[in-house]
């Protein structure tokens, strides 16, 4: 089974990630679905009620539901270019640091990148 992320299609830092790492997937281990596609969608109930728009969100292989910067951490370890970098977001505290500053580019991407008028895939 794959993990599945869900990420902003009108975000243009969001939708170029998505294209990079896309690329770095040598073994299809993730699909990529924009959350434009899952409101209103019965499929995706378990994103229902969460900050989509704010956050990057993966369900993982296992079934587990990840945000933000636990996201871009399991994104990273599951690739295999991007495996070492990966690890070092799980050294002790680096959440600590990881998680706000994950936060604070998320809350200022719209300003510094614009917003694409239609959802991009």
């Amino acid at each position: 089974m794959k993990h599945t992320v869900f990420y902003d299609a009108q975000c243009p830092l969001c939708y170029n990630v998505k294209r990079v790492l896309r690329k770095l997937d040598w073994f299809q281990k993730i699909d990529w679905i924009a959350v434009q596609e899952t409101e209103n969608n019965s499929d995706y109930s378990f994103l229902h009620g969460k900050d989509i728009y704010d956050q990057i969100y993966m369900r993982t292989s296992g079934g587990k539901l990840l945000a933000g910067f636990f996201t871009i951490r399991k994104l990273l370890i599951s690739l295999p270019l991007t495996f070492y970098a990966g690890l070092l977001f799980y050294l002790p505290f680096v959440s600590r640091i990881g998680s706000p500053l994950y936060k604070w580019v998320s809350k200022n991407r719209y300003d510094w990148f614009g917003r694409y008028d239609q959802p991009k895939e």
